[in-house]
């Protein structure tokens, strides 16, 4: 974009350096002249506002479109960071009740270890 809004600038100004020089060396009045130099300058002066006014628009749509999208992408990796977390937490659980099993097991075997030892 940033390209386009140069490019258009620059013809801009092209234009109207030449059109204020082919006016100057014109055989015409200097007041014919000079009146014809400002209705240019005038001329260039609104294209100029203009062209700058749809530059801001077409930024302004651009930025709306991206920050849309960048919403959306957050929204998404929110989404499945959500659903990891609790595919995580699941797992860990199903890993505890396991590990608590397992704890009791070793607790009953040492128990009938040590009963087994005594008598």
């Amino acid at each position: 974009m940033s390209n386009n809004g140069n490019t258009v600038l620059g013809i801009l100004v092209g234009a109207a350096a030449g059109a204020a020089l082919g006016i100057l060396f014109a055989p015409d009045k200097g007041s014919e002249t000079r009146r014809r130099i400002a209705e240019e300058a005038e001329a260039r002066r609104n294209q100029l506002a203009e062209k700058a006014t749809e530059l801001k628009d077409s930024i302004g749509n651009s930025i709306s479109t991206q920050k849309g999208n960048l919403d959306s992408q957050v929204e998404s990796i929110m989404s499945n960071a959500s659903y990891k977390a609790e595919d995580v937490i699941t797992t860990l659980e199903a890993k505890l009740k396991d590990l608590k099993e397992r704890n009791k097991n070793l607790q009953k075997n040492s128990k009938s270890t040590k009963t087994a030892k005594t008598a």
